[in-house]
């Protein structure tokens, strides 16, 4: 039996959000492909390390950390069902050895204590509904002086895709979305709340640092509309209009989106928070 505290986030990454995310994970991983970089450079795998992936997902980033400490190991840990078959099989594609996934909750999974020298993170620690619990979790797993880096969501107003969907307030009910505070992918915005909660959690030498990438979205306009839309928080606003709104929301959204077309391809803007830390 899985020991899971957060059942809500559990229902949605095993049902349609994580069925979405299996399916699409070519295009996701395309989505989020320039923050990649800037997370393992800081997290810097090499080696004989042994690595541990928060919320892997499909699991690129734990298969990129892997090939990076080539002598040593990653684990990805995730709540997906889904998700974690699709990371299980494309590892198994690319030849990859010294990579496994389990499935987990983070914040109260039972990760071996100070077994990893590395824990990294691309959007997976933005759900626990304790963060102090979920990292201080985290940071028993790591040995003393491990170090840590996490990519979290990070204002709101300089992430194009989330402005596009702002226009659409008058369509959608879209109330919150996108706004700090909870779980979610802007909980860890506040980058004073941010390191707060790490230092509760017994990190030391904590650094946020804001970082942007461009990603792709789509062939074009209205591809990249069409995915957004029906992506989990896609599905969950438009399922609560009629169809015949749902179809003026993809259409307004696609006219919004269209600048941003280039070369056969759509490239949106993502702002991030890069934190790093060390166990104390």
């Amino acid at each position: 039996m899985l020991n899971i505290v957060n059942t809500e986030q559990a229902q949605a990454w095993n049902g349609y959000e994580g069925d979405h995310w299996a399916r699409h994970q070519d295009r996701w991983d395309a989505v989020n492909e320039g923050l990649n970089s800037p997370l393992l450079d800081a997290a810097s795998p090499g080696g004989n390390d042994r690595v541990l992936d928060i919320g892997c997902g499909a699991g690129q980033t734990t298969r990129l950390a892997a090939r990076r400490a080539s002598g040593g190991h990653a684990l990805g840990v995730d709540l997906s069902a889904p998700m974690l078959a699709r990371a299980r099989a494309t590892a198994r594609q690319e030849g990859i050895a010294n990579v496994s996934f389990e499935q987990g909750d983070a914040q109260v999974h039972a990760l071996a204590p100070a077994a990893y020298d590395v824990a990294i993170s691309r959007y997976g620690v933005l759900f626990f509904a304790d963060p102090v619990a979920g990292f201080a979790n985290i940071g028993r797993a790591l040995r003393p002086g491990g170090r840590a880096a996490f990519i979290c969501g990070a204002y709101p107003e300089a992430n194009e895709w989330l402005q596009a969907f702002a226009e659409l307030r008058d369509l959608l009910p879209i109330g919150g979305f996108g706004k700090p505070g909870g779980p979610g992918m802007f909980a860890l915005a506040d980058a004073d709340k941010t390191r707060e909660i790490l230092s509760a959690a017994g990190f030391e030498h904590i650094g946020t640092t804001h970082v942007e990438a461009y990603g792709t979205w789509g062939r074009d306009a209205a591809d990249a509309a069409s995915f957004l839309l029906d992506s989990g928080p896609g599905r969950h606003l438009t399922g609560q209009v009629t169809p015949e709104i749902r179809d003026r929301a993809h259409h307004r959204l696609t006219e919004l989106l269209r600048p941003h077309e280039q070369a056969g391809t759509l490239r949106l803007r993502s702002a991030a928070l890069l934190v790093t830390a060390v166990r104390g």
